[in-house]
């Protein structure tokens, strides 16, 4: 016999293996999520009499790829995520919560592509009927595309293989099964070899092939490591269903920068393209009240505009509570933290709730000095100018420190009519000023420096 039998558990939210059951995944922390597998082991006799392939490589100077282009997808917002759009013999990873509209923008994309390329669209979910009435109401009637619904991932590798489409949609690939393996579909299993067979697929065929992936109770992908390693390029489409915009971001991306983010808004023919992020985060900003900032932060190569609003009141509790939404908990306890040793503002009896309007999120630590000014306005109740932005880092010391993208971050703030931008002052060192005429930019050493400017005492 040439393999033996082998009964390993693998966790159903993370992949990690152990070689009997736990109820605990000591990688990820879940319980009660190791299912049974059985792996195929080689013997000794199964290494030995096993043929061997005959391997040959080629020198990477005679690897040609000057007529290598990308397929557009009619979307520009995706086709930035995507690093310019569609490399052939990709495996792309479409990730994000149920009904956030994962499958309605690949439907969607079918309209544009299916003007010069064949597509098909292979479905474990839905039958020909619903993605028919579907697309009727998408307003997609392409000729080129073509429904399929399978869940046998070998079938439809096979059928890939004949009928060689430009473009392949598989929706979702928690459906789709082996049936060589004896678990359900959805498991780390079934999930890590259906993908493999795409994969390989993918790339004998140079066809590229996006592949709908379905989240779990902790917001990943089913499966996370397993499929992030396997595929090409992973996006996450995101959004609050009270919502009506999406935000599509690139976590992973071989071919092209990876935060790269495209914005939407969900309406009843789809999802629209949102051109000017920052506008629409802008929109309905309250006049003269205390509380209000503006940052501006880096998606990729974009510069976004974002409000920062703080709500600062007295504790009725023991211990004052700390909400942050839209922004991380560590990075306001520490921000408080700077103001009160730094900058003498004691919020130890005080409440303390941040929130990034619009649902969109501030990773970036360009944002603290937005979320201190945002604090101290709140607490001190002195209204910020409606023409005010600033942005930078803060360090311990209650300094400011240098952000990247200065001049492209200025030029947003001044194209979106402010009149005035704070930053640090090592930034305002390296800028060629006659670029901005318009708006004022001013350098602040530490954040001591900041309230004179908002009062306009400086």
């Amino acid at each position: 016999m040439a393999k033996a039998l082998k009964t390993s558990y693998v966790c159903s939210e993370c992949g990690h293996r152990e070689p009997k059951w736990t109820g605990k995944c000591p990688d990820c922390g879940a319980w009660d999520s190791f299912i049974e597998e059985t792996v195929s082991v080689p013997t000794e006799t199964g290494r030995t009499s096993a043929p061997m392939k005959s391997l040959s490589a080629v020198p990477l100077n005679d690897i040609s790829f000057k007529d290598e282009s990308r397929y557009k997808t009619g979307l520009n917002e995706l086709d930035r995520v995507l690093g310019g759009g569609i490399v052939k013999g990709s495996l792309i990873l479409l990730g994000g919560d149920p009904g956030v509209g994962k499958s309605t923008i690949l439907l969607q994309i079918c309209e544009y592509l299916g003007q010069a390329l064949s597509i098909l669209y292979v479905s474990g979910e839905e039958s020909r009927r619903q993605i028919k009435i579907r697309a009727s109401r998408l307003g997609v009637s392409s000729a080129s595309l073509s429904i399929l619904t399978e869940t046998d991932i070998l079938s439809i590798a096979d059928y890939i293989e004949k009928s060689s489409p430009d473009i392949v949609i598989i929706d979702s690939i928690q459906t789709m099964n082996m049936s060589a393996l004896s678990s359900s579909p959805g498991t780390v299993a079934q999930v890590r070899e259906c993908t493999s067979v795409l994969q390989r697929a993918a790339k004998a065929l140079d066809i590229p092939i996006f592949v709908v992936g379905h989240v779990n109770k902790d917001g990943n992908i089913a499966g996370p490591k397993v499929l992030e390693h396997i595929v090409d390029v992973v996006l996450y489409l995101e959004g609050d269903r009270g919502l009506s915009y999406r935000m599509l971001r690139a976590v992973k991306n071989r071919y092209g920068a990876t935060n790269e983010i495209g914005v939407f808004e969900m309406s009843d023919s789809g999802l629209e393209e949102v051109l000017n992020p920052s506008e629409m985060l802008l929109s309905g900003r309250p006049v003269n009240t205390a509380g209000s900032c503006v940052a501006c932060v880096m998606e990729g190569t974009r510069p976004i505009l974002a409000e920062v609003q703080a709500l600062v009141s007295k504790t009725g509790f023991g211990n004052p509570r700390r909400v942050a939404t839209g922004f991380d908990y560590n990075r306001l306890n520490l921000i408080l933290a700077i103001l009160e040793k730094r900058a003498g503002y004691y919020f130890s009896n005080l409440d303390v709730y941040v929130n990034v309007v619009g649902g969109f999120r501030l990773d970036e630590p360009a944002a603290d000095l937005t979320v201190a000014l945002s604090l101290m306005s709140g607490m001190l109740d002195i209204v910020i100018p409606e023409d005010i932005i600033a942005f930078g880092e803060l360090g311990l010391a209650g300094e400011t420190r240098a952000v990247n993208n200065t001049a492209s971050r200025i030029a947003e703030a001044k194209r979106l009519g402010f009149k005035k931008c704070i930053i640090p002052v090592n930034n305002l060192k390296k800028l060629e000023m006659q670029q901005f005429s318009g708006i004022e930019v001013i350098g602040v050493k530490t954040i001591g420096d900041v309230l004179p400017i908002i009062r306009g005492t400086k």
